[in-house]
């Protein structure tokens, strides 16, 4: 590659990455880790590329926008490096029509992991609309204590930072306890909600941290 080119294509990279930062409120990427590893995480910015899971994990991955997706795309890569994780992009699978969605075998998957974790950008102070589709088709018709015993993590990312968020920010609550009914769906299915993996303020350059957090965090 000539230096012209090189310099044209770090250009194209610089860009996409600016364009995923988007309003506070409306998304952003990012992703409590749930994650693990058998082995330490790699040295400097090299996201660890094996290790174990501590627990036989679903994750469930969503973006709104995949072909604006870094680092939902780069949570969901680090995610898939580890041993005993099952990754499955609800965009990938099933595009954007909340009708294909599979729910008994979506369920069926369900019950064969341990810990659930929920990959997406913070959309509109909420999670997207196929997660949301996901969620009525495969949990809605089931009474309490559907998944006794079992853990969910909620990872998310946010443009927005201490001036939305906090108690000093605009909405006067952290970006984790937005997902309040999150925690209100995993009560009554008989779960455990481990703490929100949250990054507020996201932005593709610190990225590397986001998935060594994912994959590092011990159980809490």
């Amino acid at each position: 590659m000539n230096p012209i080119d090189r310099r044209d294509m770090m250009k194209g990279m610089a860009a996409l990455a600016a364009a995923t930062v988007l309003p506070a409120c409306a998304q952003a990427e990012g992703e409590n880790p749930l994650l693990q590893t058998a082995s330490s995480a790699g040295a400097g910015n090299t996201p660890p590329t094996e290790g174990m899971a501590a627990k036989k994990t679903l994750a469930i991955v969503s973006h709104p926008y995949p072909e604006r997706s870094v680092l939902t795309k780069g949570l969901q890569q680090a995610a898939e490096r580890v041993a005993g994780v099952t990754v499955r992009n609800l965009e990938t699978i099933y595009g954007f029509d909340t009708r294909a969605i599979k729910a008994d075998d979506e369920r069926r998957m369900t019950q064969e992991h341990e810990r659930i974790v929920f990959i997406f950008p913070t959309h509109w102070f909420n999670i997207t609309p196929m997660m949301k589709a996901w969620l009525n088709d495969t949990w809605g018709s089931v009474g309490p204590d559907l998944w006794q015993g079992k853990e969910m993590l909620v990872v998310s990312t946010a443009a927005g930072g201490s001036s939305t968020y906090g108690a000093s920010g605009r909405i006067g609550i952290t970006l984790a306890d937005v997902f309040w009914p999150m925690k209100a769906t995993a009560l009554h299915c008989g779960m455990t909600y481990l703490p929100p993996l949250v990054f507020e303020s996201a932005n593709s350059g610190r990225l590397p941290d986001y998935q060594r957090q994912l994959i590092q965090r011990p159980n809490e």
